[in-house]
């Protein structure tokens, strides 16, 4: 393994456990209760190396959802884009990926707990949201109506998901909730297909073949 490959799994490796420390504490007194500074120490690095790694104490728990941001769009540029994201949501359901709401593992509902119930959490998933959103709007051809067509699939995604996860967190089994899960998703994204415009439903993105 060449020198750069191995600094750089060391520095991934270091993302994941500041990250990994930092989430432990929070589910444990609160986020707004843990300073920057408690999570270095118990990480034993200083605070400014700390801030080397994560800017904002808040990207310290959002780094567990920062490789879903570009997920929409490299999904819907493999193919249909409508049809190749709701097959990807439905095979979401059907591994019970916490992206889908449909998980019911303790660790994943405490975390859903611990973003969705903390609001400076929550405004930074709306930027990571934002983001999401215009990495697929330019897949789907970055016009006013791609930029639209984003807005309702990642709305559909995102309100299809926050319905598992209230469900499950209110008590109930993820077996009985799936089956639901996957008639709701079928229906939104047949909704969706109908409803956006044939171009943008169309849309494959140019091959730069230079």
């Amino acid at each position: 393994m060449s020198e750069i490959g191995l600094r750089e799994r060391k520095k991934q490796r270091m993302y994941q456990v500041l990250s990994d420390i930092a989430i432990r504490l929070f589910l444990e007194k609160g986020f707004d209760a843990v300073s920057v500074a408690e999570v270095a120490a118990a990480a034993e690095i200083s605070k400014p190396t700390l801030f080397r790694y994560f800017p904002a104490k808040e990207d310290l728990v959002l780094y567990r959802i920062a490789d879903h941001e570009g997920e929409a769009a490299r999904v819907a540029a493999e193919g249909e884009p409508v049809e190749a994201l709701r097959r990807h949501f439905l095979e979401g359901l059907e591994r019970s990926d916490p992206v889908t709401g449909l998980n019911d593992d303790p660790r994943v509902l405490a975390f859903h707990k611990l973003l969705y119930g903390t609001p400076s959490l929550v405004a930074r998933a709306y930027a990571h949201q934002e983001r999401a959103e215009a990495a697929l709007a330019e897949v789907l051809g970055g016009d006013l109506d791609a930029r639209l067509a984003a807005g309702q699939i990642m709305a559909v995604r995102r309100i299809l998901a926050m319905e598992n996860w209230r469900r499950i967190a209110a008590g109930e089994r993820v077996e009985d909730v799936r089956p639901d899960a996957v008639a709701a998703a079928e229906r939104a994204f047949g909704r969706l297909a109908e409803a956006l415009p044939p171009r943008v439903r169309a849309h494959r993105p140019s091959i730069d073949t230079e």
